[in-house]
């Protein structure tokens, strides 16, 4: 591959991994700790994550605990997991929080299915954005020393990249609705 179109395929792949990044935060009935992935807590002035502030276990299937090392950090990450869109009332002893989660309903399975489907469909756009700036930046070698059927391969060779990325957003879409639909 040439090295003009590593960068186009950096760029789908980071696409890519953040679109899993996001479906990992997306509850399918089971307690999944990276649901709190994007949560901070304030300690001592600075955002600092709760996996960095507590130790975060899945004892049962549809339980997550959350085990501050200071006991002073339960009202915050209270705080914070209340304010969030996780959609969960967390319980805790005044030390330890826990996190149960109830199982879905049909029609809530239905939405998540619709959700995940829109986040593997606006990563596919923006693959197939990053395939048309590449082919802009190849159109632009024109008259350089690139000859036309290397640009050409360049823009083939780009093409079956998008396809193949489009091809994993697909399966990752596929798996992880049958997940959501698994009860």
């Amino acid at each position: 591959m040439d090295e003009r179109l590593k960068t186009y395929e950096t760029k789908m792949t980071k696409t890519f991994d953040g679109m899993c990044r996001e479906f990992d935060a997306v509850r399918a009935g089971r307690a999944n700790p990276h649901v709190l992935d994007k949560l901070r807590i304030d300690y001592y002035g600075s955002p600092t994550p709760i996996q960095q502030l507590a130790n975060v276990t899945v004892p049962e299937p549809r339980m997550i605990q959350i085990q501050p090392w200071e006991p002073s950090l339960v009202k915050a990450i209270n705080k914070a997991i209340m304010t969030s869109d996780i959609g969960i009332n967390p319980n805790d002893d005044g030390k330890v929080i826990r996190l149960v989660f109830p199982e879905l309903t049909e029609e809530r399975r239905k939405d998540l299915v619709k959700d995940v489907k829109k986040k593997g469909e606006a990563a596919k756009v923006a693959v197939r954005n990053i395939r048309r700036d590449g082919n802009d930046q190849l159109k632009k070698l024109k008259g350089t020393e690139v000859s036309e059927d290397q640009i050409k391969d360049m823009e083939e060779q780009l093409q079956k990249l998008t396809d193949r990325f489009v091809a994993d957003i697909d399966k990752e879409v596929e798996k992880k609705a049958k997940e959501i639909m698994t009860v």
